[in-house]
């Protein structure tokens, strides 16, 4: 029985502009026919669903466009069989195609991708998961190949380099701790797409005097990951700030400018009872609590640079315990 939980709201709910930060949401499944799972959304959001092409339907509601689409282009960009043909090699294609959808619907997670919510407007999304669960929605423990992910795609209050900065370097600490609580020890192991910031990195970002400017944070976030398959991926968000650069370095024109992280990192796990949307939210709010407090988040460096230094009680040291002392809001002593 899925037990809902109550959605909590960041340190600064306010974007640069002086409005309410909005989150974009990505929620993989399976267990629900592609047809079934239009029709259940569209009721429960009392939308209005439109079929968009292949494998892709809108619903309009009143906190915008809600898309459910199955995730994976080729199978969306496939053509249905000529209407020239004549008829028994018609009827045979449209066979045919019926049983590339029921092998594609098992095999390829659905979708259902929320338009940009406010952030007070969350509890929506996990009332949704609730339903969906209700109707027979499962997640990537059922899952064939790929596992299912849950992405957020949270708008930030400031988009200045120091601002950037801080939630880089809670996310790279308490990294080990998300990935223990978010993503299942068997998920993803024929994907690539989920990878953590080099070492390197996180060792450069966690350093007190590094301190760039928004040019050099790019360069440097380029120099080690240059490539969209990482945990927290900022190249939506730098494509936003210096579209050209994007273009021109990294040129992936799956890459959508917005002023978000993109957080890759969760599994969709809707059918377990212990997992719920606003756990893994809230897990987030906290990473920002902790992003938001100058003085805790250098405690939190310092603790990190001090627990990942080469020592003999560095070896056996448990970084996750103490990662959750933080994430709690404490400071360990």
């Amino acid at each position: 029985m899925y037990r809902p939980v109550s959605c909590k709201m960041p340190p600064l709910k306010h974007n640069e502009k002086g409005e309410e930060r909005r989150v974009g949401v990505e929620i993989e499944l399976s267990g629900i026919d592609y047809d079934e799972l239009v029709a259940i959304t569209t009721r429960f959001l009392n939308g209005k669903s439109s079929s968009q092409g292949r494998y892709v339907d809108a619903i309009e509601t009143v906190d915008g466009q809600f898309l459910v689409e199955l995730d994976s282009d080729p199978v969306k960009d496939l053509e249905g069989p000529d209407e020239n043909l004549p008829e028994p090699l018609r009827k045979l294609a449209e066979q045919a195609m019926d049983l590339f959808d029921a092998a594609a619907e098992r095999i390829v997670p659905l979708e259902i991708v929320a338009p940009p919510l406010a952030m007070s407007k969350l509890q929506l999304i996990e009332d949704l998961c609730e339903h969906l669960c209700d109707q027979g929605a499962l997640g990537s423990r059922h899952a064939l190949y790929y596992a299912f992910g849950l992405q957020l795609n949270p708008e930030l209050p400031s988009l200045d380099a120091p601002g950037i900065l801080r939630y880089l370097q809670a996310f790279a600490g308490l990294y080990p701790l998300l990935k223990s609580r978010h993503q299942l020890d068997i998920s993803r192991k024929f994907t690539l797409y989920i990878d953590p910031w080099p070492e390197a990195y996180v060792r450069l970002i966690m350093d007190d005097d590094y301190q760039p400017d928004l040019d050099q944070l790019i360069t440097d976030y380029i120099a080690h990951n240059p490539t969209r398959n990482r945990a927290l991926d900022l190249m939506p968000l730098f494509a936003h700030l210096r579209p050209e650069r994007i273009e021109q370095e990294i040129g992936d024109k799956r890459i959508k400018p917005r002023p978000t992280l993109h957080y890759r990192l969760p599994d969709c796990d809707i059918d377990n009872d212990d997992w719920q949307f606003a756990t893994v939210w809230n897990d987030w709010v906290a990473l920002e609590e902790l992003a938001c407090d100058p003085d805790r988040l250098a405690a939190f460096r310092a603790s990190y640079r001090k627990r990942h230094s080469f020592s003999l009680n560095n070896l056996t040291y448990n970084w996750v315990k103490e990662s959750e002392l933080w994430l709690d809001g404490k400071t360990p002593s």
